[in-house]
């Protein structure tokens, strides 16, 4: 058995005839299941999943790493295409999200009520804690801020009463599937860091080994400081594959690329990556 990661939205291309957009959409291919992890900003995933020969009416479950627009956007074109689907998210994906930048607020939550996609065949399964969606495979559940270095984007916020609160990102997940070499850890967007992502992911499984960690890791704003301690730390967990995408932003790919060497690759619409499955 093999377990296959594609990537069907996120913001570069790596083939013709597909869509690139601002957002992340990442497909998790088992023998038995197949999830799709977050379904990018608008209609890049149906027409992606057309162009790269999947059906999306395969897939099982989805599963949303927040609530943010660029990961959540496609939900009602991708509906369309799956027919009735669980979509397992923390609560908070209802939360009304906000961002704010010089003074201008801007509202960047899903832009979708509950009813409407319920309506079009949605069942939420909605938890604060890990979801097991079969032996293997498991949500993390909120994720503790362990490291000293990792932090929430300060221009990120919830309105609450009227008035814009920091926004703690609680809905912030990533998907883990246990396999005969390592976990492989699919991120949405790291808004809780990477790295305590990846202690998290351990803690849930019980697995120390990490052989594989691709998608979004939040470090587009981030010092290089922080990018190089994230590389440290990923050396130090001994993470054999690192593919990163959507907001990890090119200058820190780049750093990226040039810490970890050979292990790292980018990520973007088209890619797609095997591994050996328990």
């Amino acid at each position: 058995m093999q377990l296959r990661i594609t990537t069907l939205s996120e913001n570069t291309a790596a083939k013709s005839d597909v869509l690139a957009e601002w957002g992340l959409s990442i497909l998790v291919e088992t023998e038995d299941l197949s999830i799709l992890m977050d379904t990018g900003a608008t209609i890049s995933v149906p027409h992606n999943a057309d162009a790269l020969g999947i059906d999306l009416a395969t897939v099982d479950r989805i599963v949303l790493s927040h609530g943010h627009y660029d990961h959540t956007g496609g939900l009602r074109g991708v509906l369309s295409k799956t027919g009735k689907a669980e979509v397992i998210a923390h609560p908070d994906i209802w939360a009304a999200k906000y961002a704010r930048r010089a003074e201008r607020e801007r509202y960047v939550g899903i832009p979708f009520s509950q009813q409407e996609l319920e309506a079009l065949g949605a069942s939420f399964t909605l938890s604060r804690d890990p979801v097991w969606i079969s032996e293997n495979i498991v949500t993390t559940g909120e994720i503790p801020m362990i490291t000293e270095y990792e932090e929430i984007d300060p221009n990120v916020y919830a309105k609450v009463d009227g008035e814009l609160i920091p926004d703690p990102i609680l809905d912030d997940r990533a998907l883990i599937v246990k396999t005969d070499v390592g976990l492989v850890v699919v991120l949405g967007c790291s808004h809780r860091g990477i790295i305590n992502t990846l202690y998290h992911a351990r803690e849930v499984t019980g697995v120390e080994t990490i052989h594989t960690v691709v998608g979004g890791t939040h470090l587009i704003s981030a010092s290089e400081e922080r990018i190089l301690l994230t590389a440290a730390a990923l050396k130090e967990l001994g993470v054999k594959r690192v593919g990163a995408s959507h907001c990890t932003g090119l200058p820190a790919a780049a750093l990226l690329a040039r810490e970890l060497g050979d292990i790292f690759f980018y990520s973007n619409v088209g890619t797609s990556i095997t591994i050996p499955t328990a």
